[in-house]
């Protein structure tokens, strides 16, 4: 199996290596071709690649390129891991919003909007190439955030592909570790828009353990997700991290105006993280590692490949077509939910009527996310501006027409049609 990752210099790759080394069982990989315009981040992550499949025995040869036709030639998987604009255009995501009494974030409210713009066209094209020159089936797997909006924008344009956020497995492997057991027999019913999402059920076995463990350990879950013990308790079920934006919007900004960017505490990690790259005596993951996010990554990454190629027919979380799931949306809309995977695809798994205080939150966003995927695909500040309106967290006119000229000043440089 080749498998090309693009956006292969980024420093979460060695995670996504050590998952293939140890994981080598589950998943035959024969090539990984790691895909980057930044040669110099390229060749420090390919070589502790390297390093790490030599300590592990894996056969597997890994080969580095910039060029995207070869990286993606003949490739059986393609997984999409970019950052237009790197963690400086990340900073901005996560400040300009400020000025107009709005959370600054990477994936959601307009910074999240501001990425989706910058990063929709690049994946786009990058999924032409593959389409030209990859194997006839191969799949596209998008880590890429904005999750929800990129994998609609590359279901919209045809392609076969499957979104990857790490959330799910998060909970899991959390809820496993409260309750004293294996995390394969821990399942979710994890729903919502990549990002938004609810676990509304916890089984270990098919029993159901979700009341068990919001009584037991309330405390700790209310932590984890920063949220009060008593909205876990009102609702009945574990929101995730991202629902706080939505839960204590002003909480939140007034931590963000007072600290600094989670982008300038990530470029620190980076810089770390690539001089531990270069150190040739480096052969295993760094500890380091978990500082920049993305836990559990290659544990899913593996297990998805596996099941799209091996037609394992397992359950596994992902963001697909909606296709009736959830009745309120779109069928064409991109969803986050439990889903058998197989050879032929991904196909949801039914889901209980949701509650209207979830149902409605989740359609204004999805209402967002249409108009988000619009602008990026058709360009021209209309479009900004209606799909800034229609965001939960904006809501107002006259704010819309403030982060509009403020979104279009920061990116102008990414979006060919604002240059």
């Amino acid at each position: 199996m080749k498998l090309a990752v693009v956006g292969g210099g980024s420093t979460y790759t060695p995670e996504l290596i050590d998952g293939f080394a140890r994981l080598r069982d589950t998943l035959a990989i024969g090539e990984v071709w790691l895909v980057d315009p930044d040669v110099h981040r390229l060749e420090l992550v390919a070589a502790i690649s390297r390093r790490m499949f030599a300590r592990e025995g894996h056969p597997g040869k890994i080969v580095t390129t910039s060029d995207l036709q070869a990286g993606v030639s003949d490739a059986d998987i393609v997984l999409i891991q970019l950052r237009v604009g790197g963690q400086a255009a990340r900073k901005g995501d996560e400040t300009w919003p400020h000025a107009c009494g709005v959370i600054g974030q990477e994936t959601t409210g307009p910074g999240g909007f501001a990425k989706a713009l910058r990063t929709v066209p690049v994946v786009l094209r990058v999924a032409e190439a593959i389409r030209t020159f990859a194997k006839p089936n191969a799949w596209i797997i998008d880590f890429t955030n904005p999750v929800g909006i990129v994998t609609r924008a590359l279901l919209q344009a045809g392609h076969r592909a499957v979104g990857l956020c790490n959330v799910a497995i998060g909970f899991q492997r959390r809820f496993a570790d409260m309750l004293g057991v294996d995390h394969g027999r821990v399942q979710l019913q994890h729903v919502g828009l990549n990002h938004l999402t609810w676990e509304r059920g916890v089984t270990v076995d098919g029993a159901p353990v979700l009341d068990d463990l919001l009584h037991a350990h309330l405390g700790d879950l209310a932590e984890e997700v920063e949220l009060p013990g008593s909205l876990l308790t009102m609702l009945g079920m574990v929101p995730s991290y991202y629902l706080r934006y939505f839960y204590a919007h002003q909480e939140v900004l007034t931590q963000q105006l007072g600290s600094a960017t989670r982008a300038e505490a990530v470029m620190a990690v980076e810089h770390a993280l690539l001089k531990i790259y270069a150190d040739p005596k480096v052969d295993t993951k760094p500890e380091e590692l978990k500082q920049r996010g993305g836990a559990f990554y290659s544990e899913a990454a593996v297990d998805l490949i596996a099941s799209l190629t091996a037609d394992r027919g397992d359950v596994q979380v992902v963001n697909l077509r909606n296709d009736g799931a959830l009745p309120f949306l779109p069928d064409d809309h991109a969803i986050e939910v439990p889903a058998t995977v197989g050879a032929d695809g991904v196909h949801a798994l039914p889901i209980e009527p949701l509650p209207e205080d979830l149902a409605g939150l989740i359609g204004h966003v999805a209402g967002y996310e249409r108009l988000a995927l619009d602008a990026a695909v058709q360009g021209g500040r209309d479009r900004v501006l209606r799909a800034l309106l229609a965001h939960p967290l904006v809501g107002q006119y006259d704010r819309a027409e403030k982060l509009t000229d403020l979104l279009l000043a920061e990116n102008a440089r990414y979006l060919e049609w604002a240059s």
